[in-house]
């Protein structure tokens, strides 16, 4: 997945699983976007069950059907939370792994990266560890943690 600005200027880099703290935190990162006149990377990421240490759905199934799955789950994502009049470049981005380290690549060399404060699963975060969290620890720019709104 790129990662690197591709010289278009100001790049805000935005995780999204779906839940409404990542929509909170694309909606954030694309008003940022309309005052620096930058454009912004929707990234979420994928694991295979076997991948993530879960046993859910069919873990012999093909990696191309979670790709597929992911980058139909980021469109209705994007276009739940950006509206269709936006000029905001908003480029979707699905990579495999784990979100903190999708996101932290996909970040090498932004501007900005927006998360969301609360993602799906709370036992999985229990026992994995919070994406925000890993992202402010660990991100090489300015990281904006977003709380869904109440």
């Amino acid at each position: 997945m790129p990662g690197q600005d591709d010289g278009n200027g100001y790049r805000i880099v935005a995780g999204v699983d779906g839940s409404p703290s990542s929509l909170e935190a694309l909606r954030w990162a694309v008003r940022q976007a309309e005052l620096t006149g930058g454009t912004v990377d929707a990234v979420m990421a994928w694991q295979s069950p076997a991948a993530s240490g879960l046993a859910w759905g069919d873990a012999a199934s093909d990696p191309a059907d979670y790709q597929g799955l992911t980058a139909k789950a980021l469109a209705e994502a994007v276009g739940q939370a950006v509206s269709p009049e936006s000029t905001i470049q908003v480029r979707r981005l699905v990579g495999e792994g784990h979100p903190a380290d999708v996101l932290l690549d996909a970040a090498d060399g932004a501007d900005l990266l927006v998360v969301g404060s609360r993602g799906r699963g709370g036992f999985a975060r229990a026992l994995l560890g919070s994406v925000s969290q890993d992202c402010t620890f660990h991100a090489r720019c300015p990281v904006v943690v977003i709380r869904e709104q109440e």
